[in-house]
């Protein structure tokens, strides 16, 4: 009996066809070349006298799930291999990730492991949507995916195929395809994958240049470190003007490098903010406040409340309005980077279309503040500007019309002072810092956290607006946890709550928490 229990179970031997079936995959999302990459691929195998199957999963949107194209392929023989149709766990010879997430993402579906697969992996970034619409920072870590990479991969070679492809005037899935040769994870030479691009038609001398030099990437066995994703700032050129107000700006650098050591370099960049956003005495305004919290600082603390007042006053008083966004939007600078990041082929005109979509408190936020003091109290004359304004616009900024139209709005900020929404963010902007001012006397830490909450406010129209309301609701918390102990502790949960998620559901829950257990002290000093 034991005997025939043991041969049933006795595993059959592995049929030696299916250890000549390489297994390909190729995660990549729109626009990338995914699909020209899969073509190159077949057309070099059965060049090479290989069978080849072929198939794709397209994910749900464009950044919420990555196109998986598979493949399977074998040597032509007597009998026809049978493929299958989509990539199993554990069982990936080659991955090819057009992006470090989408490595990422290879090797939590366990299609990437130390037997067998050999990872191939652009060490850009390409943004997912989930990562652009956290109120915080939502950017993912590459380093971390790079880490996981060199544990869970056979062999793992990653390099950055975008700014090669880039370089060369073509598309990714060029270099993708030369460090998948250069490799040497498929049993085909250099000139069989050159054949294929040439055998396509379109684009061959580019993409034979962005083939070439990810080829030889690939062959060193690159690993690059990825960069952050966030560009340095550049150094600020020296200013230029009529000499009386150079002279001006002189005297407020120079009180803004007498500050403390620690808080100097933020001071410097607060001020640059600050004057380019309005003028030179909007610079003193911004010192003055930053000065009157350093005379409240503890110089044994290094100066962290006057460091983050010097950051966010300057983030306060660079507030978005309709001046600034049209102010941008029309300035040289915008138009260079644009024209930098989209390389547009030499003599092609650039078309740049803006999309504006005031509300009716941008309309009347523009207005002196009496006047926009008096409409924003009628509901009724809300609804009518809204109804007449509240509809998107489309600007084609590089036709005369559309780009005078912003740049007279945008040189409209000399007036800007006397405006309701400038009012109404020097009203929020006093009562915040005398809000931190006022808990710094009581919890040094609190203070500090109070003001590093103003990082909740920001952006333009709706996001605004958003961000205004998760602040006044984290500092409505915040008031009942003045006092205690851990109460700096809670407002920096209750902010990263708030910047979680665009919604505020995690803010809701940490202030349900809050109320808790503030309810609950209330209860025991009453009875």
């Amino acid at each position: 009996m034991a005997s025939m229990t043991h041969s049933a179970f006795t595993p059959k031997p592995q049929d030696p066809a299916l250890e000549q079936i390489i297994k390909l995959a190729v995660m990549a999302v729109g626009g990338q070349g995914g699909g020209v990459l899969t073509n190159w691929i077949e057309d070099c195998a059965r060049a090479n006298g290989y069978a080849v199957q072929a198939t794709s999963v397209a994910g749900v949107a464009q950044r919420t799930g990555a196109t998986i194209y598979y493949m399977e392929m074998a040597p032509i023989g007597d009998r026809a291999p049978v493929f299958a149709l989509l990539p199993a766990a554990g069982d990936v010879d080659i991955l090819v990730a057009a992006e470090m997430m989408e490595a990422g993402r290879a090797i939590m579906r366990g299609f990437v492991t130390p037997d067998r697969t050999t990872l191939i992996a652009s060490s850009h970034r390409a943004l997912a949507v989930s990562e652009k619409t956290v109120p915080g920072d939502g950017i993912a870590d590459s380093e971390e995916v790079i880490a996981a990479a060199e544990v869970a991969a056979r062999r793992f070679i990653a390099f950055d195929m975008e700014k090669i492809a880039v370089d060369a005037g073509s598309m990714i899935s060029a270099s993708l395809f030369g460090a998948l040769a250069g490799s040497g994870a498929l049993p085909f030479d250099r000139a069989s994958f050159e054949a294929a691009i040439k055998g396509s038609g379109r684009g061959v001398e580019a993409s034979l240049r962005a083939f070439s030099a990810g080829f030889e990437a690939a062959a060193r066995g690159t690993v690059e470190t990825p960069k952050s994703g966030r560009a340095k700032p550049s150094a600020p050129g020296a200013p230029s003007g009529p000499k009386a107000l150079i002279e001006q700006w002189a005297t407020l650098e120079a009180r803004a490098s007498a500050l403390p050591a620690p808080v100097r370099d933020m001071a410097l960049t607060g001020l640059r903010a600050v004057v380019d956003f309005q003028d030179l005495d909007y610079g003193r305004e911004y010192l003055d406040r930053v000065e009157t919290v350093l005379a409240s600082d503890d110089p044994a603390r290094n100066q962290e409340l006057t460091l983050e007042a010097a950051k966010y006053i300057a983030k306060a008083m660079a507030y978005d309005d309709v001046f600034r966004v049209a102010d941008l939007k029309t300035r040289g600078s915008r138009f260079a980077r644009v024209r930098g990041e989209i390389a547009p082929a030499k003599g092609a005109q650039m078309k740049l279309t803006e999309f504006m979509h005031p509300r009716a408190e941008e309309i009347v936020g523009m207005m002196p503040a009496r006047l926009g003091r008096r409409l924003s109290a009628s509901a009724r004359a809300m609804r009518l500007i809204d109804r007449l304004f509240n509809k998107g616009r489309r600007l084609r900024t590089d036709r005369l019309l559309p780009f005078a139209q912003l740049y007279v709005l945008g040189g409209l900020r000399r007036f800007r002072r006397g405006t309701l929404r400038h009012a109404l963010e020097m009203e929020h902007l006093e009562g915040w810092l005398a809000q931190a001012l006022a808990y710094r006397r009581i919890d040094y830490a609190l203070g500090v956290e109070t003001l590093r909450n103003r990082r909740l406010v920001k952006g333009y129209s709706d996001t605004h607006a958003r961000g205004l309301s998760k602040f006044d609701r984290v500092m409505d918390g915040v008031a009942l946890l003045a006092g205690r102990d851990d109460a700096a502790h809670w407002c920096k949960l209750l902010r990263e709550a708030a910047l979680a998620d665009e919604k505020g559901n995690q803010l809701e829950g940490a202030l349900k928490t809050v109320r808790s257990f503030a309810g609950q002290a209330e209860t025991a000093l009453a009875n």
